[in-house]
């Protein structure tokens, strides 16, 4: 497991802060209902860190719009999107990720139609929200994914959690996607954590 994934991002000090403690990939919310929405192109982007987009039920034209504003290497969708919309997306050229509910099992039938029509796939915690929580789930129950679409792993992860995902396997997981438990205040993340975090992991 490599790819550490900062996504809330959306000050232009901080972006540059974190793309130099090493995330590969920084996530930029277009939900207008997140305390992390990001409503202007900051001052700074990052340049080594790919840049993904996160929505939530938009439409074709406006996640196209955003992601030529914002130049941006992915798009994650959280919402109800359908297979025919991933793919549709998928065939304009930009990298798809969708974003899954995970709660005490793993239903492999929710994820299936989504083979071949998107890139990635990010596992995160079932709630009633269209995103994080903040909280846990149990990742053995991922045991029964047995597709062959890479996935990030996501949800509650914090610092402490680094030797406990070193220690977690499997063959499609890629990565991990980081949040809210890093945060001094929504979006901005703290500097040093996240250093840590992504030194612990990598070692």
């Amino acid at each position: 497991m490599k790819l550490v994934k900062v996504c809330g991002m959306r000050e232009a000090a901080n972006i540059l802060e974190i793309e130099q403690a090493g995330a590969d990939w920084m996530g930029f919310i277009f939900y207008p209902e997140s305390p992390r929405f990001v409503h202007e192109v900051p001052d700074y982007l990052p340049r080594k860190s790919k840049r993904a987009g996160v929505f939530v039920n938009a439409s074709k034209e406006k996640i196209c719009e955003t992601v030529s504003l914002f130049e941006l290497d992915l798009v994650q969708l959280h919402g109800n999107e359908s297979p025919g919309f991933c793919d549709e997306l998928s065939r304009t050229g930009i990298k798809v990720i969708k974003s899954f509910r995970v709660g005490d099992e793993f239903k492999e039938e929710e994820v299936e139609p989504y083979h071949g029509k998107c890139d990635y796939f990010l596992f995160d915690t079932r709630t009633s929200l269209y995103g994080g929580s903040g909280e846990k789930f149990n990742w053995k129950t991922l045991s029964n994914y047995r597709g062959n679409t890479p996935f990030l792993l996501s949800g509650g992860i914090t610092l402490g959690d680094a030797e406990a995902l070193k220690a977690f396997s499997h063959p499609k997981c890629i990565g991990v996607d980081i949040n809210s438990r890093f945060e001094i205040a929504p979006s901005r993340k703290d500097v040093q954590k996240v250093k840590h975090f992504i030194s612990n992991l990598k070692t």
